[in-house]
């Protein structure tokens, strides 16, 4: 889980260090999260020397993009797709605007072309490319699967491991284009032939939960 973290000095310092001047305020998962989910953002009071103090943290939303539902721990849900903002304050005292991104939620993954052994032979394919391995992300809005663009697919060489024998091409983490489309394909570098690669391809929802479909496995047999 990423955090993302700002110091926040909203008020002026007087003579009393122990007075509240700053508010800091920490994002989870860099204030990113999906339609569906809750978000609990998390703030401290500082004093004047940079420590906390044990004060009172209300939270705010400052436009109809995001729901606060609990004022006092920050608890929140987006009510819509699109970045909107929230605020701390601690008395008078209040931290600038934070920005929380609320995106679709990532729903299914599935293989695009049927996971079963794709057979490559070097014969007829001197440059030992195997077919296009291809991962499709949807969300459902309104229960109509639409094609999730930007989210990150990550492919791995179950077998196998030694990492000399396959290579994965363009790159084992690629991110879904406009049509929801994450695309690999696998390069013989040496092995005895014939025999075969095994990938493993994983998609996470921003909480870190594993996309429902995924992990998927696809399988490519190499002959002379």
């Amino acid at each position: 889980m990423l955090l993302a973290g700002f110091a926040l000095a909203c008020g002026s310092i007087t003579g009393d260090l122990n007075e509240v001047i700053a508010i800091d305020v920490t994002l989870p998962d860099s204030g990113r999260m999906e339609l569906g989910d809750t978000l609990v953002p998390h703030a401290r009071a500082l004093d004047g020397g940079g420590d906390s103090v044990a004060a009172t943290v209300y939270w705010d939303d400052l436009d109809t993009l995001l729901q606060i539902i609990d004022s006092t721990t920050g608890a929140l849900v987006g009510r819509t797709v699109g970045t909107g903002l929230i605020q701390a304050r601690v008395g008078n005292l209040r931290s600038n605007p934070q920005a929380v991104t609320v995106l679709f939620r990532a729903d299914t993954a599935f293989a695009d072309s049927t996971p079963a052994p794709d057979s490559v032979s070097l014969a007829a394919k001197p440059d030992s490319l195997s077919d296009s391995l291809r991962v499709r992300l949807e969300t459902f809005t309104d229960s109509t699967p639409a094609n999730l663009s930007g989210r990150l697919v990550t492919f791995q060489l179950l077998y196998p491991t030694d990492g000399t024998s396959f290579a994965l091409t363009p790159g084992d983490s690629l991110f879904t284009d406009a049509s929801g489309l994450a695309v690999v394909q696998v390069r013989l570098r040496a092995r005895a032939l014939p025999d075969s690669a095994v990938v493993q391809a994983t998609a996470r929802r921003v909480t870190g939960a594993t996309v429902h479909g995924a992990p998927i496995t696809f399988v490519v047999k190499f002959t002379p």
